[in-house]
């Protein structure tokens, strides 16, 4: 084991110890060199290590503070897809309801973030399951104008956009930024998820941006009260 390793689990026994207590100091660097026998740079290594794990807190100028006598627990979360972030069985589909050529004016463009006077395409429509025909949630869509042949393919319903772009264009998604939200649904959202206006809807927001940082889609999705569930599973970190 690193020798700055071995130092940062002795101070952190002595801490979870309660040898110096939360809100303490530690002492000085020069007076824990000398206790442990180990250089300065060991010692501060071993600090940057007590500091990740969230048991010091270390300000230039100021002695190492002690803040917890326990280890922060770390959770992780991994996406092998974009598609991990918001995904639908396959026993649904979309219903385009309208598909358009528009230029960003001020509010749509601080709504979309695209610049004012752009061009995009948008495309709204409802989500509905097979079997039951059930509306499940109402989406508007926006994507730069050179993709929008993609709604003449046959399997456009039931594929994520972002799929049948990265598909058929060879555009790669870099990122992706998701909002989520509660609204009042809107009078025109309300009509076409069979809701009264202003009933609550759970709104999520995702942005996608290629390797050279562009933004290309841009969704909004309405999702009726107990019609959608967006379930995430996070791990604990190994060894906390």
């Amino acid at each position: 084991m690193p020798l700055y390793k071995t130092l940062a689990n002795a101070l952190a026994q002595r801490i979870r110890e309660g040898y110096w207590a939360v809100g303490s100091s530690l002492p000085s660097e020069a007076s824990l060199c000398a206790s442990f026998k180990a250089s300065r740079h060991t010692l501060r290594h071993a600090l940057q290590t007590l500091e990740a794990d969230g048991l010091v807190l270390r300000r230039q100028g100021a002695p190492t503070q002690v803040i917890s006598r326990q280890k922060v627990r770390r959770f992780t979360q991994s996406f092998n897809s974009p598609i991990d972030i918001l995904s639908y069985p396959r026993n649904t589909y979309r219903e385009n309801i309208l598909e358009e050529f528009i230029e960003l004016d001020k509010s749509l463009s601080e709504k979309i973030g695209g610049a004012i006077g752009s061009s995009w395409y948008h495309i709204s429509g409802i989500r509905k399951q097979q079997d039951t025909e059930q509306v499940i949630a109402w989406t508007d869509i926006y994507i730069l104008p050179q993709f929008a042949s993609l709604t003449k393919d046959p399997d456009h319903k039931q594929i994520m956009v972002f799929e049948q772009i990265e598909n058929k264009y060879g555009t790669r998604i870099d990122r992706a930024e998701v909002d989520v939200y509660a609204v009042g649904a809107p009078d025109n959202i309300a009509k076409r998820l069979q809701l009264k206006s202003n009933d609550p809807c759970l709104v999520i927001v995702r942005r996608y941006f290629d390797d050279h940082d562009n933004l290309f889609e841009v969704t909004f999705t309405y999702h009726p009260e107990n019609k959608y569930i967006h379930r995430m599973e996070f791990k604990s970190g190994s060894g906390n």
